[in-house]
């Protein structure tokens, strides 16, 4: 991987543990609203846009009923939710040391960009991504990861020949083909990736040292 220069990050369940906040977040919105969800919230929900989410848990498309979950949401997580957020042990060494090899770091998240620039900041990793992009970063909102990583490219400059997406989640590995980017499934996240999901031109990595050294 000596020609990768630039390393693009999914952001929950490959960097940060924020599932705690996030699950408490959805129960609360849920509980605001006097609903019941559909679904249990467990870990495996995270991942998907926020509205997204919601019509799952839900089980309703109701424009009205999700604007108000969402609201809910918001009211909670981006303010007391940012602050239980937890970084994965090793996560920040790979980060420092990657970028004093000279390599350029982004963000491509489907978490909206308001509670992420919040998160950069709170465990203080908000000077280590040259660009830091979400699927509302735009207007319109993007629909979807595969178009975010299309535009994060054109906006940089990059070569995706010198880049590679890193996530947990096979939506991520999609994304990652779609725009001919290389992919690294990271397995400590919330993707549930069996090996059934594996790609065969997908790397995996256990641990964040096994990352770093796939990079080096």
């Amino acid at each position: 991987m000596k020609s990768t220069a630039h390393i693009i990050f999914d952001l929950d369940g490959t960097l940060i543990d924020s599932a705690p906040a996030i699950l408490s977040s959805f129960r609360a919105a849920f509980e605001s609203a006097g609903r019941s969800p559909a679904r249990p919230i467990t870990a495996e929900i995270i991942g998907p846009p926020l509205r997204e989410t919601l019509t799952i848990l839900a089980d309703s498309s109701d424009p009205n009923l999700i604007e108000e979950l969402a609201a809910g949401f918001a009211a909670i997580y981006d303010t007391t939710g940012v602050r239980e957020t937890e970084t994965y042990p090793g996560v920040a060494d790979a980060l420092q040391s990657l970028l004093s090899q000279g390599k350029t770091l982004y963000i491509a998240t489907n978490k909206r960009i308001a509670p992420t620039l919040k998160i950069l900041e709170y465990v203080g990793w908000d000077k280590l991504f040259r660009g830091v992009y979400a699927l509302d970063s735009f207007e319109p909102r993007l629909p979807d990861k595969t178009t975010l990583l299309t535009r994060l490219l054109a906006i940089e400059g990059l070569n995706p020949k010198e880049c590679i997406y890193i996530g947990d989640r096979a939506e991520d590995g999609h994304a990652a083909r779609s725009n001919q980017l290389p992919f690294m499934a990271v397995t400590w996240g919330y993707g549930g990736l069996a090996p059934t999901d594996f790609a065969s031109d997908w790397l995996t990595t256990a641990t964040p040292t096994q990352m770093l050294r796939a990079l080096q």
